[in-house]
């Protein structure tokens, strides 16, 4: 049983969740998200201000999908009434980030720029070496994110990198000299 799944889901004022086959749409103040889901192994019923998710059969993979199920459209709830967002701190001499509308620059010690395309739906804004990513899909944030520190991991001697505002990097000591 999923402790998450059994819980109903309360929709907030000025939020509205439809379900059409086996899409799930959220509309609310800051956009609307849509998702698709299995019909086959949970059902997902809109009932008095409440989103309520049923296994449909009592197997495995049942059990697993149902709480699953439950955080996506949690988030989905969230991110359309207060967008998401990730913060990424670009340490080290000369590293910085360029944003245009439609992609990100960055400039952390290669030979070359690194050029990412910035997802729609997405806001990226850059300021004194901290990048911010925001947006109402909790997943696209995430990953996008990710994939920007995946250029340049922060290093364990010196912290050069980039990485996530509240991350702690593990420095080791380096050589010593006799």
């Amino acid at each position: 049983m999923s402790r998450i799944g059994k819980k109903e889901i309360i929709i907030p004022e000025k939020t509205e969740v439809i379900i059409n086959g086996s899409a799930v749409t959220v509309k609310g103040k800051e956009g609307d998200l849509s998702r698709t889901f299995n019909k086959n192994n949970i059902s997902i019923e809109v009932v008095d201000g409440t989103v309520k998710l049923l296994p449909v059969k009592d197997t495995l993979e049942n059990k697993a999908l149902w709480g699953t199920y439950a955080s996506h459209i949690i988030n989905m709830i969230a991110g359309v009434n207060k967008p998401y967002e990730k913060r990424l701190v670009i340490e080290g001499i000369g590293y910085k980030a360029d944003v245009t509308p439609t992609e990100i620059t960055l400039k952390v010690g290669f030979s070359h720029l690194v050029k990412l395309p910035i997802p729609k739906g997405l806001k990226v804004t850059s300021e004194k070496g901290v990048v911010s990513i925001s947006g109402i899909d909790k997943e696209l944030v995430g990953s996008f994110s990710a994939s920007v520190k995946s250029v340049k991991k922060p290093e364990p001697y010196k912290g050069k990198g980039i990485r996530f505002e509240n991350e702690v990097i593990r420095r080791k000591e380096g050589k010593k000299t006799a």
